[in-house]
């Protein structure tokens, strides 16, 4: 058992003694509502005297280590908490920014909101299922039963929850509600198109039977009691579940609000239908430019955070016209209707000419003019009801006298249930707007996408301060009772911008960064490499192989990396490049082992053909990574000149063990706490499959800094983890014998041992990427519990101090000049205002914003058992931000994360077309599913595993 846990759990079992023989003594002799009983102390060993009464048949039991629950020893460990702030950094020029908060005054705090919990039911008892129309019922009460309500406004969450100011007349209240023109997926369909009409009928009698009311209980059942005072609270740093509730219902108010103006609602944004804010991203996919809200309690008081959002959704119009989009073909008889299927499930269409909106549940099985459907008619001049079959085709042709163009030869769209199918030719179907596109965006859209988002700080400006003008917030019923006004300016806060760091290049040259750029011009690196043994692979990349070559040689040879001849040049057999990408990579590694017979090469050059997303990577990376140990750089040359040579220059530098520049303070060894007392630095990151790819493994990947005192050099440890699953679950991990760690930490801590002169650091700074403000506890009680047992299984008495710092990018703070249409300049930083109003947090830009608005990096301090003030902190952040590698600019957060980020978006690409065995897991996870295992990843060559690999 570990030392440094068991003062605590002795504590704890002698509090359980006492808990015994107190719980025993309260349940026989109650004790008085005046009377307080007397605390004392018992000696060390003993149990705490008995109560005066206690029962003589009671016999109190002394618990020992063995006799306490496991579960009991884990609830038993130190519970961690982030640590409030302990001043703000004073150092760098200030200067007078805006951001895109504004200011919210509240004067009704001494009121209540009351939340009640919202069921919804059909007119037999049935759970409602259909999606949306939650809102309709709950606005169909308000109008109906507005007296019996007491006059009361709700805002209602469109789900489970409905918050008024005041109470409800009754805790619970029931309304029974009839709602026009109700059109669902509950369709009461026998496979005849558009309900259950016959040919005998009129059209209107059908559409006026599609269009027939149906009946809804509502009830309402009172949840909770929110005190409005809770947000005063939580301004004065005192967080609660109440302020985090109460906050929730004044977003709750603004999605209402939104509602209200017919937007789709997507968490905290909203967006409107409006055909000005598409913008094409092919394959029927549009980008929707919307607005996301949200209320922040900060230092400043309460604001509303405004900003610009963007989500995908589905081209509105013919439902074929976004199939053919879609799928990239030419014409209707083109697609595949199984992806199809799969695609449309769930889209909302509009079906002409009626007008009436259904979901699609699937598609037939035969064609239009082949499917078959019983069609009831009354015979002429009696009552007795007929059936006989007809095709969909007929029927729409024949007897609702609609022409096909198209449709007869494809299948119909099903909108009824799957035993009980209403059939619609496609040719009818119209997709509605503002249907969220959730599949997979290919490499293109995803590019477009985020081209076509980017706004100018000023444009950004404008946009939003229309947007605060159009919402009209003063009108919303709501708000007003509350006492709520919300301004229209942006808030003014101050920030400084700190001096940039300065680097040393070859030779101890000072290289000084202007505005968070610099440049090799003249100067070598600071430590080249030496490129010997090495080839090049051309996957059918059309290029001047032997210019590349050239140049490769000659701008190496300027940076001071010596380069010799390459030993060949191995092109692709022709007949194979059509071949599926694992075959291609297995043939050109034939080819290499016959032009190097007896050991691999050191380092392989690897042109591909494609620009964006080879297929060839990910099975390339993996052999040459996993299976031989060699050092590689892929190119897809389009435009080759110097400086794309160059740039290729950095990271394959960076790769064979070279540093293309450092830090001054790191040479002379003068950034504090870090250089003196041997430090290590953590880059935590978990890299999860895109939206749509839930049954995709995630992929946790932790880089450590190594050859201290440097700080520039890293290597990278990454394993596979449970799908969506955020925190890293391999940091300590035990053999089944127990004698051994396999995790992570114990990794990284070896190899910095190792490479830093047998020296055990005596110090850990953790940057954690991916989190949100309500997994903090879980980095500081189960991922740091994890590295602290990784060091003790290492050496029982080692103590390493340490500093958790999360980093956040996936936020909507922004900051703009006054008066000026530049980006803020690079190395800002902000830690006032619009910060937590307790918690330790800031806000930095440390890159220069070149396109679109610079969005800031939010790093939240959870732990700091270093000492680091205000300033050495955000200097070691600021500075860690020029040690990428990569490039010769600041990046925008600090470069161990993005190593990280890197890391396992590379390793991540050895899954992509692995058929490995699913039967085993290294670590055990199970997915989503239940049982199915994660498939483990192939260790790194140990030529390769202590490199920056991963630039």
């Amino acid at each position: 058992m570990n030392h440094r846990h068991n003062s605590f759990i002795d504590l704890t079992y002698a509090s359980i003694d006492a808990l015994v023989c107190l719980s025993v003594y309260r349940s026989r002799h109650q004790m008085k509502s005046n009377e307080e009983p007397e605390a004392i102390a018992p000696p060390p060993d003993a149990l705490p005297p008995p109560p005066p009464e206690i029962p003589p048949n009671v016999v109190p039991v002394q618990l020992t280590t063995d006799t306490v629950p496991e579960e009991t020893k884990k609830i038993s460990k130190p519970k961690r908490s982030p640590i409030t702030r302990r001043g703000v950094g004073s150092r760098g020029q200030k200067i007078q920014l805006v951001t895109n908060h504004f200011k919210v005054s509240i004067s009704n705090t001494s009121g209540h909101f009351f939340h009640y919990s919202v069921s919804l039911y059909y007119e037999d008892g049935r759970p409602v299922d259909a999606k949306g129309i939650g809102r309709r019922l709950i606005d169909k009460v308000h109008e109906t039963y507005g007296s019996d309500l007491a006059g009361k406004d709700f805002a209602y969450d469109g789900e489970k929850s409905l918050f008024t100011i005041g109470a409800l007349p009754r805790n619970k209240m029931e309304f029974t509600v009839l709602l026009d023109s109700f059109s669902s997926n509950r369709n009461s369909g026998n496979g005849s198109p558009v309900g259950n009409g016959s040919p005998n009928e009129t059209d209107k009698k059908r559409i006026r039977r599609a269009l027939q009311s149906k009946t809804f209980k509502v009830e309402m059942s009172f949840a909770a009691k929110i005190p409005m005072q809770a947000i005063a609270a939580a301004l004065r740093g005192q967080e609660s579940e109440n302020s985090q509730e109460a906050l929730r219902v004044l977003d709750i108010i603004l999605r209402q609000h939104a509602a209200k103006q017919g937007c789709l609602l997507v968490r905290q944004s909203f967006f409107h239908n409006n055909p000005k804010n598409y913008v094409d991203l092919g394959g029927g996919v549009l980008g929707c430019r919307g607005f996301h809200s949200s209320f922040r309690a900060l230092q400043g008081g309460l604001s509303l955070n405004m900003d610009g959002s963007t989500t995908t959704i589905i081209q509105p119009g013919p439902l074929i016209d976004f199939l053919i989009a879609n799928q990239n073909v030419s014409n209707p008889f083109q697609i595949d209707w199984a992806k199809a299927k799969r695609t449309m499930k769930n889209l909302r269409i509009k079906v002409s000419p009626t007008n009436q909106e259904y979901r699609i549940t699937g598609i037939s099985e035969n064609s239009c003019k082949e499917q078959l459907f019983s069609l009831k008619s009354r015979a002429a001049g009696g009552n007795d009801v007929e059936s006989f079959d007809i095709t969909v085709y007929d029927y729409f042709v024949n007897h609702r006298s609609i022409d096909l163009c198209y449709s007869g030869d494809l299948p119909c769209i099903n909108v009824g249930k799957p035993k009980r199918p209403t059939y619609i030719p496609v040719e009818l179907c119209s997709l509605l707007s503002l249907q969220r596109y959730t599949k997979a965006l290919t490499v293109l859209q995803r590019s477009q996408l985020v081209e076509k988002s980017r706004q100018k700080p000023q444009e950004k400006i404008r946009i939003l301060a229309d947007v605060m003008k159009s919402n009209n917030y003063a009108a919303e019923p709501m708000l007003s009772s509350c006492g709520i006004t919300i301004s229209s300016q942006f808030t003014q806060v101050q920030g400084r911008v700190l001096p940039a760091p300065k680097l040393k290049a070859g030779n101890g040259e000072d290289v000084i960064p202007r505005n968070g750029r610099w440049n090799f011009n003249h100067k070598k690196f600071f430590e080249p490499s030496k490129i010997e043994n090495w080839a090049v692979v051309n996957f059918s990349a059309r290029c001047d192989v032997c210019g590349l070559v050239r140049d490769l040689i000659r701008l190496g040879e300027m940076k001071g990396i010596l380069i010799s001849d390459p030993m060949d040049v191995l092109e692709e057999n022709a007949q194979f490049r059509r071949a599926p990408p694992l075959v291609r990579v297995d043939k050109m590694f034939e080819q290499i082992q016959t032009a190097f017979p007896d050991a691999p090469p050191r380092f392989l050059v690897c042109l591909l053909p494609d620009r964006k997303n080879s297929d060839i990577y990910g099975p390339w990376k993996r052999k040459n990574l996993a299976e031989y140990g060699i050092f590689n750089q892929c190119l897809a040359p389009t435009r080759v000149n110097d400086q794309y040579i160059l740039n290729v220059l950095l990271k394959i530098n960076a790769k064979l063990g070279g540093l293309n520049s450092l830090l001054a303070m790191e040479q002379s060894r003068n950034i504090p706490f870090v250089s003196k007392v041997p430090t290590i630095i953590f880059g935590m990151d978990v890299s999860h499959g895109s939206p749509g790819q839930s049954d995709i493994p995630s992929i946790a990947a932790v880089v450590s800094s190594r050859n201290w005192p440097l700080l520039s050099r890293y290597r990278a440890s990454v394993r596979s983890q449970s799908p969506k699953v955020e925190m890293v679950d391999s940091l300590f991990k035990q053999t089944a014998d127990k004698k051994d760690d396999s995790g992570i930490v114990r990794e990284l801590l070896l190899d910095f041992y190792k490479s830093s002169g047998q020296t055990k650091p005596a110090q850990i700074i953790i940057f954690r990427d991916g989190v949100s403000e309500s997994q903090f506890n879980q980095v500081l009680n189960i991922e740091l519990d994890q590295i602290i047992e990784a060091c003790k299984f290492l050496d029982e008495s080692w103590s390493p101090k340490f500093t958790v710092i999360v980093a956040q990018k996936n936020h909507h703070t922004k900051f703009f000049q006054d008066g000026s249409p530049d980006n803020v300049p690079p190395g800002t930083v902000i830690d006032n205002a619009v910060c937590h109003p307790q918690s330790y947090d800031f806000y930095m830009c440390a890159h220069a914003g070149m396109i679109g608005t610079t969005r800031p990096t939010h790093y939240h301090v959870l732990l700091d058992e270093i000492g680091f003030s205000a300033d050495d902190l955000q200097e070691l952040i600021h500075s860690l931000s020029y040690v990428y590698q990569r490039c010769t600019t600041a990046i925008s957060l600090v470069a161990p994360v993005r190593y990280a980020h890197l890391a396992a978006t590379q390793i991540s690409q050895f899954l992509k077309f692995d058929d490995m065995s699913e039967t085993s897991s290294s670590h055990g996870g199970l997915t989503s599913a239940g049982q199915a295992p994660v498939p483990e990843l192939p260790e790194l060559h140990h030529n390769v595993r202590s490199s920056m690999f991963f630039c």
